[in-house]
C-alpha cells in the first residue's frame, strides 16, 4: 500500500531579492518566519511506515544550524526566492532521506512557506 507523511520545520531568517525594483518590497532587507514542510512518499514497510518521523530529525537539525536566524543571502549562492529555497533545502534532505535501505521511498517533496498563504514545492523522485 502507498502512502505519504509529512512534517513541518520551523525557521526565521531574513534575505533580499535582487533584480527587482527599487521600490518593490522585497528588493529590501526584511525576514519570514519560514515553515518548511516535508513529505515522503511510497510504499508502507514494516513496522508500518513509510518512514519513522524520527528519521526526520537530521533535516531539522540540518535546518537549524544552516538556516535559522541567518541572513539567506549568505548562504545560498543564488537569489534566495522561496523556489530557491526550496531546491536548496530538497537537495540536501534528499540525501539524507533517499539513502539504501529505503528502496520502499518513491519521492520526497520540500515545500516552504513564507507567509501562511504562500507555498513553493519541489519534487524529488
Amino acid at each position: 500500500m502507498k502512502a505519504s507523511i509529512s512534517k513541518d520545520f520551523e525557521f526565521s531568517a531574513s534575505h533580499r531579492l535582487s533584480g527587482l525594483p527599487e521600490e518593490h518590497q522585497c528588493a529590501r532587507l526584511h525576514g519570514h518566519n519560514y515553515v518548511v514542510r516535508i513529505t515522503v512518499r511510497g510504499t508502507v514497510v514494516e513496522p508500518g511506515f513509510v518512514i519513522d518521523y524520527g528519521d526526520l530529525a537530521p533535516v531539522k537539525t540540518w535546518i537549524d544550524t544552516t538556516l535559522d536566524h541567518r541572513d539567506l543571502n549568505a548562504v545560498i549562492d543564488t537569489n534566495p526566492t522561496a523556489e530557491r529555497l526550496a531546491m536548496f533545502i530538497a537537495r540536501r534532505a534528499g540525501e539524507m532521506i533517499l539513502v539504501p535501505g529505503r528502496e520502499n521511498i518513491e519521492e520526497v517533496s520540500v515545500s516552504v512557506s513564507e507567509t501562511p498563504k504562500t507555498w513553493a514545492t519541489v519534487v524529488l523522485a
